[in-house]
């Protein structure tokens, strides 16, 4: 049974126009003088992508898009359509919703004599279109038109509403969109804490600092517990990987960019590195609706094919995640990946990705990969920044898959099975760690996330009110996710289990409330240097000496985690540099505080991260770690 005898089999109510069945490769040899050698390799790519051979044929530039839908309209006997001249029926725009038409790059276009006209950009999966139609609509034609166009009427007559449902896909319990209203009741209520902490300090100052500190200790003491399990852990969770030759899938690559014009040109220099079938790859620059910058820089690049530009309408909010929810809307691809504006992926990694997908299991929905930078040696924060980074997900985030818990994904070099993603939401378009919060969402939807050792460098943030702004979004993130999560905290249990619960608890609580605590564990730096510390006063000498030398001993699991961590990575060289950490972590602590603040007055404020101020250390720097980059 013929594709066409099928779908009439299963919807004979839409029944389509028939067809003549030339192989489009034939007519484009036969009718507009397509080279042999081109056919040969798109049929080529379309057998190692799975994709059609019209779309091998657009990737691998082998004939013009007008070309191949003049062809498209011969085979299939279809008629080319001409907004400008035949425009859409607006009664139609609420046939289909706009996402299922973006899906399917489909658009009901017109009724007439008993007939629905219904445009595609792709009319070889035209038969799907039966199932999505209701059962009382007239029978179907098709007509053509370029997916360009086809997203631009979508756009036009649903944007704004895809923007909103972008804001608000995440349901409302999982999400942290609750805390925009009352911004005025929750400043004051930080400035009475505030003000109560103040009083205390100043009425009952030995004991208000004491509990501070043992608090302090007490965070201290699961933190580097943690990295000590994480670091054991993390020996065993080596991960070896099979080879997965003939695995096919269209991946899309969601990219946002905001102000991001100096960096725009060596973005698409280093996707262009990617091996993987062109094909089967969909990437995504997502822009803001108002980012002229941006756009101008773009439009001075010649853009292949496999590259397309999705602008995100105005809305309220303007964070990654809603940018990200939106453009989810326009991809192509079964699995979805991102990567940021300032990321050098090494060329294997969409391989991998696939072929690890193809390997497991369907509730294995999240693969989370190695962050790493390129300019390491560009200044002292910046080394510090890349211990810090080779310790998280060379040794720590590791050492958490392996026991268990769930996983604070990272922002970058992440992918995910489409179907998962949009089971549980897509990103909440309000939390500026989108990340962290959607790895904790989908373990309590019952998926699963492992890390694969694949490496993608970036731009280390290497100047200081940057770094303390970057890392302030990131606590505040924290602070929001960690709220979100435990605002039902039985519920939390229920669905994650109680050794995940506790994983949270690690994870987040731990992370902000150690940099807020850190000035009492300061103190014990002044313990050294002869100060009488309120904590002696209290408990004693000999407790005192007990807690120092704890103070002490958790410094040295990190140094010890931090020369592990920078081991496994290609920056040996940074060793003499892991015991500078000790004057690294307080800028943390500036950052907390502000996040604090920003937490009760703006949570939605997303403090960007401008890119391309700090050069790769030498030519090949962002290259693979197995390509020919100098050890740093």
């Amino acid at each position: 049974m013929s594709e066409t005898d099928l779908s009439l089999a299963t919807a004979p109510r839409h029944r389509p126009v028939p067809r003549r069945r030339r192989p489009i490769v034939s007519i484009l040899m036969q009718d507009h003088g397509l080279a042999p050698a081109d056919a040969m390799t798109a049929l080529s790519e379309a057998h190692r992508s799975g994709a059609d051979v019209s779309q091998a044929l657009l990737a691998e530039e082998l004939s013009r898009p007008e070309t191949i839908l003049a062809a498209q309209s011969t085979r299939h006997g279809a008629l080319v359509l001409d907004p400008a001249k035949d425009p859409p029926d607006p009664a139609l725009a609420g046939l289909l919703p706009p996402e299922v038409c973006l899906r399917h790059a489909v658009l009901p276009w017109r009724r007439s004599g008993g007939r629905l006209t219904v445009a595609t950009a792709r009319p070889e999966r035209f038969e799907d279109l039966a199932a999505l139609l209701p059962d009382e609509t007239d029978p179907i034609e098709m007509a053509l038109l370029p997916e360009g166009l086809l997203h631009e009427i979508i756009t036009d007559r649903h944007g704004d509403e895809m923007a909103r449902r972008a804001e608000t896909q995440v349901p409302t319990h999982e999400s942290c969109r609750d805390m925009g209203p009352g911004a005025a009741q929750r400043l004051g209520l930080g400035l009475l804490c505030a003000l109560a902490c103040l009083v205390g300090l100043l009425l009952a100052p030995t004991l208000f600092f004491t509990m501070a500190t043992l608090l302090a200790i007490g965070t201290l003491l699961f933190a580097q517990l943690m990295k000590v399990a994480a670091l054991v852990a993390s020996q065993l969770s080596r991960q070896t990987e099979s080879a997965a030759h003939g695995t096919r899938a269209t991946v899309s690559l969601l990219i946002p960019l905001f102000r991001e014009e100096d960096i725009a040109g060596d973005l698409l220099r280093r996707l262009k590195r990617l091996d993987y079938p062109r094909a089967g790859l969909d990437i995504l620059f997502i822009l803001e609706a108002r980012d002229e910058t941006t756009r101008r820089a773009l439009e001075g690049l010649c853009l292949p094919p496999f590259v397309r530009v999705i602008e995100v309408p105005d809305g309220p909010i303007t964070t990654k995640p809603r940018a990200m929810n939106y453009a989810l809307r326009f991809a192509r691809g079964e699995i979805v990946g991102i990567y940021d504006a300032e990321d050098a992926p090494a060329p294997d990694h969409l391989q991998r990705v696939v072929g690890h997908f193809a390997r497991s299991p369907p509730e294995m929905a999240c693969l989370q990969g190695i962050l790493d930078f390129y300019n390491p040696q560009a200044n002292w924060l910046s080394r510090c920044f890349t211990i810090e980074y080779a310790t998280w997900f060379r040794v720590v985030l590791p050492g958490l898959a392996r026991l268990g818990f769930a996983i604070p994904l990272g922002g970058t070099t992440v992918f995910f099975r489409r179907e998962a993603l949009e089971a549980v939401g897509g990103w909440d378009a309000h939390n500026v760690t989108e990340d962290a919060d959607l790895g904790v969402r989908l373990a309590r939807h019952g998926y699963r996330t492992e890390l694969l050792p694949i490496v993608t460098r970036e731009e280390a943030n290497n100047r200081l009110w940057p770094w303390i702004r970057q890392r302030s979004r990131w606590l505040k993130g924290y602070m929001i996710t960690w709220r979100v999560h435990m605002r039902a905290p039985w519920r939390l249990r229920r669905e994650l289990g109680s050794w995940k619960t506790f994983g949270v608890q690690l994870v987040f609580l731990t992370a902000f409330l150690q940099f807020l605590l850190a000035p009492a564990l300061w103190s014990f730096w002044l313990v050294l240097a002869g100060w009488s510390h309120p904590f002696g006063a209290l408990f004693g000498t000999d407790a005192l000496r007990a807690l120092l030398w704890t103070f002490l001993a958790t410094e040295g699991v990190s140094l010890l985690v931090s020369i592990a961590a920078i081991s496994r990575s290609p920056h040996t060289g940074l060793l003499p540099w892991a015991p500078t950490l000790f004057l690294y972590f307080p800028l943390g602590a500036i950052a907390a505080y502000k996040a604090a603040f920003e937490l009760v007055s703006k949570p939605f404020y997303w403090d960007k991260t401008a890119h391309g101020r700090s050069a790769p250390d030498h030519a090949g720097a962002d290259l693979p770690e197995d390509g020919p980059a100098k050890r740093s």
